[in-house]
């Protein structure tokens, strides 16, 4: 599959970019993508939710009342779960929701995830381009001349780019990353996706060294 390749000023150049089929036009599996983005969201998760058991509640151990005679149900002391101010019975505890997936499938679902932009025509190539400086300013008009303002794009670029990242740090619904970050969750959750044309090459050379 090939496509052109444009400048930042949003216009197309004589180049043009081949994106291996192996990689941007498989067949899709929905199962893989699904377990990866359950995966990646799981792993967002903090876990550190915690409510206090009877034996952490502040409050007297005595016993309230007598075991019988008094006509009503037993009760022990007013830490119980059963008392306004007790403690809570089975609550939650910090844990980890983070759960492992095998390679395969993380890469079977990231390619997946290329597949249903490049057939959605959601993937455009830039030229190697960086910012002299970091300003936002450059970013937005580098989404202007794409008409990408207000729309969730995602960024790919071969490499850490102090400048390019903070332009785009303090923007919403813009996300950048390097090739090798590239995960299934950012891809379909963008409405575009802009590669930087060494990028492709880098998510090639990550493909192939994870096949061997």
């Amino acid at each position: 599959m090939e496509i052109e390749v444009y400048n930042i000023s949003g216009k197309k150049t004589a180049k043009k970019v081949s994106l291996n089929d192996s990689i941007f036009a498989v067949e899709p599996n929905d199962h893989a993508i699904y377990l990866d983005v359950k995966q990646y969201l799981a792993s967002q998760r903090q876990g550190t939710h915690k409510s206090k058991e009877r034996s952490e509640v502040s409050g007297s151990t005595k016993k309230l009342k007598r075991q019988k005679g008094t006509g009503g149900a037993r009760s022990g002391d007013i830490n119980s779960p059963v008392f306004v101010g007790g403690g809570r019975a089975f609550g939650p505890k910090p844990h980890d929701y983070d759960f492992k997936l095998n390679k395969k499938v993380k890469r079977l679902a990231r390619k997946s995830a290329l597949t249903y932009k490049a057939k959605e025509n959601g993937i455009m190539v830039l030229e190697d381009f960086t910012f002299e400086a970091p300003k936002t300013k450059n970013y937005t008009e580098l989404l202007k001349n794409f008409n990408l303002s207000g729309k969730k794009t995602l960024l790919v670029i071969p490499e850490i780019n102090s400048n390019i990242l903070l332009s785009a740090r303090n923007l919403k619904r813009t996300k950048v990353v390097t090739s090798s970050d590239i995960n299934t969750y950012d891809i379909l959750d963008a409405n575009n996706l802009l590669l930087v044309e060494s990028s492709v090459k880098e998510i090639e050379k990550m493909f192939k060294v994870s096949e061997k």
